[in-house]
């Protein structure tokens, strides 16, 4: 039998945590912007805060990693894992700002899909983080992220495919493709993440 010796650090977990919850509030940002009548400069406001407020847990946790003698796992992981929940939010922010900068003041309704992917899979991100702590019951968790990102790539082949059908004007379609790419991106980044918890549990295990 193998043991570890490893302290307690419960700053890292509370820290994973925060990063989670800042991905559930962008993705709600994100279903604002469906509504035709909401007002897209404020929620991109909105999103720019959230972003930053994103970064600096980022920054606190590999500040938490340099400072700290032994870490709850290996160092690298964490690094991985904060950089994968980081860069969900910056494709999400990405997203928000493209439809700001494009002036689309409605998306294709086929847009909601890829948004109910991105809300369900950050909800069950921040509810793994916790999870970290006793590394228990969290295969369920990067299950169904896959199935919700094989969900994701097929509703995102749908959407290209309409954008191409010819009912758009060729400018439009490469405003939208754009747009629909950041949100696939945003994603596949959780992914991520979830193949990042999967990796640590198996290590930890």
């Amino acid at each position: 039998m193998r043991f570890r010796i490893r302290p307690v650090e419960t700053s890292f977990y509370d820290l994973f945590a925060e990063s989670a919850n800042h991905l559930v509030h962008g993705a709600n940002l994100l279903a604002q912007m469906l509504d035709p009548e909401s007002d897209k400069a404020a929620i991109g406001e909105k999103m720019r805060e959230a972003e930053h407020q994103a970064d600096e847990t980022t920054h606190s946790i590999v500040r938490a990693v340099n400072s700290t003698f032994i870490t709850p796992f290996d160092r690298e992981d964490i690094y991985r894992l904060a950089s994968s929940l980081d860069d969900v939010m910056d494709f999400m922010e990405e997203t928000v700002d493209l439809v700001g900068l494009y002036e689309i003041y409605q998306l294709p309704a086929q847009f909601a899909s890829q948004v109910e992917v991105l809300q369900r899979a950050t909800q069950l991100t921040a509810e793994a983080m916790p999870r970290l702590r006793t590394m228990k019951d969290l295969e369920e968790y990067w299950i169904e992220i896959n199935r919700l990102e094989n969900q994701g790539d097929r509703s995102y082949r749908r959407i290209v495919a309409d954008l191409f059908s010819g009912s758009y004007k060729s400018l439009e379609v490469l405003k939208l493709k754009d747009i629909v790419d950041s949100l696939e991106h945003a994603i596949d980044a959780l992914e991520s993440v979830a193949n990042t918890v999967e990796q640590i549990a198996v290590k930890e295990s």
